[in-house]
Parts: C-alpha cells; sequence; structure tokens
C-alpha cells in the first residue's frame, strides 16, 4: 500500500503555509480537520486517477493559504487504492481512524462506494461521491450518510439521451432509432443500464447492451457488433484505456465520432490526447463544468500554491477537466465543513457526524461560488434530508481536435423520470438490508 503523508513534504510545506501541512502531532491534532485523500496514482487507471487527485489536494492546500476553514487548518494523507475494491476498504480501515478521525470520505470508485456504503453508518463518517457511486443513493431517506454531490450516473444517462433527441428534433424522433450502450463491466457501467432502459421504453429505441471487460483494452468482439448493428448512437460508459481505446476502434471502423457520447468520466484530456483528431466530434456529457483554465480558482491555485513551489502536479494542467473534478470534490468537502462551523462552532474542528450535518445542508449560492473562485463553473448546489444531490444540471462538451468545447447549452435531469427511479431503488436497498427511513426527527439531527 502506497501512502503518501504531507509528512514527505512538510520542509517545503512549513515555509509556505505557516506549518499547517505537516504531519500533525499530538498537540497539532485537535486544532487540524484530517481529510483522508483515497487515489489511484499507479495502475490501469492511473491516467485519468492522477490529475483529479492533484486538483483535489492543491485545493486543500490553497484552503490553507487561504487560513483555513475558519481558522483551521487542514492536513491529509493520501492512500493507493489501484482502484481495486479491497484496496479501497483497506485505506478505509487504515485512515478513519487517524489523526483525530476522518473527516470524509471520497472513494472515487462505484465499486469502493458500494462496499463502504456498508460501513459508513456504522463509523459516522460521511462519503462524498460527486458524479459517481449509487445514483440511488441521492434519497438522503435511506441513505444518510452517502452524498453523491452535483449529480449521478443516472443524470448523466438521462441528459444524452436528451440532447441526442434535440439533435434528432424532438423525443419523438428517437423511436425506431437504435442505441448502443457500450459500458465497463462493473458497477460503475452497469449504473448507466437503468436510466437507459427507462428511456428506450419511454420513447421506443432499440437499447443494445455491449459490456467490455476491465481494464478495456479489448473491444474487436464490440464493434464488430456496432459494424453489424449499425446503430444510430454510441453511448460510452468507460474509463481510462477504455476510452482511447473505444476511439479508435471507432475510427477504425468508420463510425463516425460525432455520433458517439461520453459519460464525464469518459469526457477529459487523457481520453483524447492520444487519439487527436482521429476523435473530433467526440461528445461528452459534463459535471457541470468543463476544462476551466480561465477559472479564478485556477488562477488563485497558480499564484498560492504553485508559484509558491507547492504544486501536487505539473502546472499544464491546471484547469484540464479531471483536475477541475478533483478540485470541486475537495471545494465540497471543505464547504461541507464550514456549513458545520455554522452550526457546531466557528474555528473549531469538526467530526464526521457534524461534518455530515453540514453536508446535509449545504447552500452553495452563486454569490458564494463566485467567491470560491468558481464563477462560471458551476451552478449552485443546495442539499437537503432527502436530496443528498443537490444540483442535477450537466451541459455537453465536444472535442474539436485540440481541446475540449462547450457544444450545449445547460440540461436539467428529468425530474419526474428521475425521482421515482430514485425512491424505488433506495425503497429496494432499505427493503434488502432492513432499514427504516429517517423520521423527521433524524432529519434535524
Amino acid at each position: 500500500m502506497k501512502l503518501r503523508s504531507l509528512a514527505l513534504a512538510a520542509a517545503v510545506t512549513a515555509t509556505s503555509f505557516g506549518g499547517a501541512l505537516v504531519a500533525p502531532t499530538a498537540h497539532a491534532q485537535a486544532k487540524e480537520q484530517f481529510f483522508p485523500v483515497l487515489v489511484y496514482r499507479t495502475g490501469a487507471y492511473a491516467p485519468n486517477g492522477v490529475p483529479w487527485a492533484n486538483g483535489f489536494v492543491d485545493y486543500l492546500k490553497l484552503t490553507n493559504a487561504r487560513g483555513g476553514v475558519n481558522g483551521v487548518k487542514i492536513s491529509f494523507e493520501e492512500c493507493e487504492t489501484g482502484y481495486a475494491t479491497d484496496r479501497g476498504v483497506e485505506c478505509y480501515e487504515r485512515l478513519k481512524g487517524k489523526n483525530g478521525g476522518a473527516t470524509m470520505f471520497q472513494p472515487l470508485s462505484t465499486g469502493i462506494t458500494f462496499a463502504l456504503t456498508e460501513k459508513a453508518p456504522n463509523d459516522k463518517i460521511p462519503l462524498i461521491t460527486s458524479g459517481y457511486g449509487r445514483s440511488e443513493s441521492q434519497d438522503g431517506g435511506v441513505f444518510k450518510w452517502n452524498f453523491p454531490l452535483a449529480g449521478t450516473y443516472w443524470v448523466a444517462a438521462d441528459v444524452i439521451v436528451q440532447d441526442i433527441a434535440k439533435k434528432l428534433g424532438g423525443a419523438a424522433n428517437l423511436k425506431g432509432k437504435k442505441i448502443a450502450l457500450v459500458y465497463h463491466d462493473s458497477p460503475f457501467g452497469k449504473e448507466a443500464i437503468p436510466m437507459m432502459q427507462e428511456r428506450a421504453a419511454m420513447h421506443g429505441f432499440q437499447l443494445s447492451l455491449l459490456p467490455v471487460t476491465h481494464p478495456g483494452v479489448e473491444q474487436k468482439a464490440t464493434w464488430l457488433q456496432i459494424r453489424r448493428d449499425r446503430p444510430d448512437y454510441v453511448v460510452n460508459w468507460g474509463w481510462g484505456v477504455m476510452n482511447s481505446t473505444l476511439l479508435k476502434e471507432a475510427q477504425a471502423t468508420g463510425y463516425p465520432r460525432e455520433k458517439i457520447y461520453g459519460v464525464w468520466w469518459a469526457g477529459a484530456e487523457p481520453d483524447v490526447k492520444d487519439v487527436g483528431m482521429g476523435a473530433k466530434g467526440y461528445n461528452a456529457v459534463t459535471m457541470q463544468h468543463g476544462a476551466e483554465p480561465n477559472a479564478a480558482v485556477v488562477k488563485e491555485i497558480a499564484d498560492k500554491v504553485h508559484a509558491k513551489g507547492q504544486g501536487t502536479g505539473p502546472k499544464e494542467e491546471l484547469g484540464q477537466v479531471l483536475y477541475m473534478r478533483g478540485l470541486m470534490s475537495a471545494m465540497f468537502a471543505v464547504e461541507g465543513v464550514r456549513a458545520a462551523q455554522e452550526r457546531f462552532g466557528k474555528g473549531k474542528v469538526m467530526n464526521g457526524e457534524q461534518v455530515r450535518w453540514g453536508l446535509e445542508n449545504l447552500n452553495l449560492t452563486q454569490a458564494k461560488l463566485d467567491g470560491l473562485g468558481f464563477k462560471g463553473v458551476m451552478r449552485p448546489l443546495s442539499t437537503s434530508c432527502q436530496d443528498h444531490m443537490g444540483a442535477n444540471w450537466a451541459r455537453v462538451h465536444t472535442w474539436d481536435g485540440g481541446k475540449w468545447q462547450f457544444s450545449s447549452d445547460w440540461y436539467q435531469a428529468d425530474e419526474q423520470i428521475l425521482k421515482p427511479m430514485v425512491k424505488a431503488a433506495a425503497d429496494r436497498y432499505a427493503a434488502e438490508k432492513k432499514l427504516t427511513r429517517r423520521t423527521p426527527q433524524d432529519c434535524q439531527s
């Protein structure tokens, strides 16, 4: 297990951050908020995992450079999962009680999320799964400790179908069309299926399900089937090397890239850079943000972190898609702590239960987002006891051969479809686990 601790960088961080990022001492533990950071900087998914991790850690460093959360500085420690569920659980067990206790966990894997969903309620540690994990965990009435902030896979699938329908001139024109879902054969990939099936039943399009085995480099049989069936659109639910492989196969097969849509984990620079112009026209749904090199928060990180030699990764990746996602994910966690302090005491270290309350009472208004440097990057987000997602907005961006460009207006997932699906799936989970829905009194706790 590879552990990356701030202790390794104490010599340099102490100068720029007043010692706030050094490994906590017994005395410092009472004054620092501990963030465990589950990452995968090694293995088949490292090209995508690394920029997310760099963005996440850079935002923690920026938070300390800003003075912490009402004066409370952040300490953190990385733990390498390799995107493996068993290693993710091991990281969780090793870090959950360190340095006074974990503030929250962000598993960065749907498989790890499934495993930790069983553990978090007993340990009273919230899970933030921004843009991944269990789609039904939006329902806070059942999933008290899960927070799929800003979007789920069902939101992504719904928005993809909406954009296809718009290009066809309306949802009525989906009838009789063929859509192939090429998905990573894992809990992550399978999350897309229920919403795609729901939309297919509604609109009368033919859905074919084409699983691809981890890590996704073998897709010959898949593309032979696509060449035979000639679907009108292909939806790529891929991750890591699976995405570039899919685009190369589409190019070799002659399938038009403008007819391919990726989930937001299949729409970043590492997915297309090796294909270049061969991926031109490829679309992907975004989790609100895209590539944001001109965002105020990116410029602030460049000035307050990278310019002082404290950058976690190369400066060239600042503002790239996955870097921004890591940065946003860290911001959600920091603001959860800030919201908790509003109730339980400004300038105090918050425990997992208190941070859970903060995450359930987030109110990221446009003014707050602008103040944090996220103007133009994302829309407001507001959670509640029943809604642990807080926002269901997304856009589509398209690769022009050299960079990602937004190619759609804002979409909002259809709540008339989404809410019944979420409740039904959450009710099934509650019945399976013998859980009861939270009471109004519990929602105030």
